[in-house]
């Protein structure tokens, strides 16, 4: 079974940096395209990064483009989102996802990250 764990969120000021990684466990992999989606308060989940199979392919929400970059690392069945220069609006739960193909997609419990001065 499609098992996905996330961490790294945490509190910090605008201008600041998080690191979030994602550990999947369960299926192999490298076959799937893992992306990265948040969900402020009051408002829908929206896509922030999609990094394709095996790799490359890599695409951004056009608020974090310049800012976020999205990884993974196959031997490590982890997918990272490097953020930098964050920004108050960037608050939000992110969520980590999985998908192969049309197959209804796994999701990670989600972790909170939190941008304020």
């Amino acid at each position: 079974q499609v098992h996905l764990v996330e961490s790294g969120g945490g509190s910090v000021q605008p201008g600041g940096s998080l690191r979030l990684s994602c550990v999947g466990s369960g299926f192999p992999f490298t076959l799937y395209e893992m992306s990265w989606y948040r969900q402020a308060p009051g408002k829908e989940r929206e896509l922030v990064a999609f990094i394709g199979s095996p790799n490359g392919n890599m695409r951004y929400a056009d608020p974090v483009k310049g800012r976020f970059t999205i990884s993974r690392d196959n031997g490590k069945k982890t997918v990272y989102l490097q953020m930098n220069s964050l920004k108050v609006e960037d608050t939000a739960v992110y969520y980590c996802k999985a998908r192969l193909g049309a197959k209804t997609p796994s999701w990670g419990q989600g972790t909170q990250v939190t941008v304020s001065s």
